[in-house]
């Protein structure tokens, strides 16, 4: 097995052609809008701005998809304990991601529902989760070898390759005159007047009307140079691409030994939680174990070899609440960081832009706003 860091592996994973939808649309003559970052949320926020007229600029300091995107276990997974603050959120996540695949041909999303028997608490059971017998689990998925006697099965939830979703989210955005710079990096702000009016980047100044931070756990770095410092942690998790037999696994499977769903192309991919950086649980070496538990939990695992595994860092809010709008004390900035970026990033994206692009306030994103963390 070759173990790559996050970027490799998504540079050598991605294989599949993009169509770039490249329409002659001209520059939208609407809000310039600079978005810092080009991950799901970026590429989603980039798309939806782009299409209500907004003249829209990504800049990446490496390529699409090339940080925790690429590392994502990518399940759309709206099932949450209450209360939850962000209930409305994930509440019209999916049917955000339904109405793009209708706008974006080459976003493919398996819809294959998720089965799930971890430990609950009482009340964890959502509107879109149905209690199924060991009978039905059977059903459903017919290879386990130790089903429970219940277990809560999600129909409505699926899973997507994440790195394919933003390509076509960034093609959907350059059809509608979007310009994507990667490898170019952020190094300042221009600002007039406790205004932001630009970004200062590897490639000279870009003028904004308005500066959008999607760049996970770098929008600290980018925040702490307007002296607007905000909370937000690295949460790392490992994903691991197993080369196996096909129909393995039919739903997404979420239990106390394994967290496991099978792709497309017929890969099967974990994730696991991070322990530490002890060689005994290198990704390497856990990816060697989740096989192990695999096999162990799969009636007709033939053979199942690992193929990539690493560490993905997950930005992680100090109050596990997605942190969306407008910076205080300075002007002319909007935040996006969230966990799980891959569920929300379809009704982020939309509702953000309806708020850049229109002044139009969201009551869904208001316990997200980063001045909940500057209060006197």
């Amino acid at each position: 097995m070759q173990i790559y860091a996050c970027h490799e592996f998504i540079q050598l994973a991605y294989h599949r052609r993009v169509d770039r939808m490249e329409v002659d649309m001209g520059n939208a003559q609407g809000k310039r809008v600079v978005v810092v970052g080009a991950g799901i949320v970026g590429a989603s926020l980039a798309y939806h701005l782009a299409s209500k007229g907004a003249n829209v600029t990504v800049v990446e300091a490496e390529g699409i998809a090339s940080g925790v995107t690429g590392s994502s276990f990518a399940w759309i997974n709206t099932s949450h304990g209450e209360p939850d603050p962000i209930a409305q959120l994930r509440g019209a996540a999916i049917k955000q991601y339904r109405r793009l695949e209708t706008q974006l041909p080459d976003l493919e999303i398996r819809w294959t529902g998720a089965l799930s028997y971890s430990a609950m608490p009482n009340g964890a059971l959502q509107a879109s989760a149905n209690q199924v017998s060991r009978s039905q689990i059977l059903d459903l998925e017919p290879n386990l070898k130790n089903p429970p006697q219940s277990a809560l099965y999600a129909a409505e939830e699926g899973a997507l390759d994440a790195v394919a979703a933003t390509h076509a989210l960034i093609a959907g955005a350059k059809a509608f005159g979007a310009k994507i710079l990667t490898q170019t990096r952020v190094l300042g702000f221009v600002t007039q007047r406790a205004k932001v009016t630009g970004v200062e980047t590897t490639q000279g100044i870009i003028d904004a009307d308005v500066v959008v931070l999607a760049a996970g756990t770098g929008i600290t770095k980018l925040t702490d140079r307007l002296e607007v410092p905000l909370p937000i942690e690295a949460s790392p998790a490992i994903f691991i691409r197993y080369k196996a037999q096909p129909d393995l696994v039919h739903t997404l499977i979420s239990s106390p030994e394994m967290e496991v769903r099978q792709s497309s192309d017929g890969a099967l991919l974990a994730a696991e939680d991070y322990l530490d950086n002890t060689m005994e649980n290198q990704p390497a070496a856990i990816a060697l174990r989740t096989a192990k538990t695999i096999r162990n939990e799969l009636h007709g695992v033939v053979s199942i070899e690992p193929q990539w595994a690493c560490v993905g860092l997950r930005p992680m809010p100090a109050d596990g609440i997605p942190i969306i709008g407008y910076l205080p004390k300075v002007s002319g900035v909007y935040v996006c960081a969230m966990h799980p970026g891959v569920t929300l990033a379809a009704i982020v994206g939309r509702l953000a832009s309806e708020e850049i692009v229109e002044d139009k306030a969201s009551s869904a994103l208001g316990p997200c706003r980063p001045d909940r963390f500057l209060r006197a």
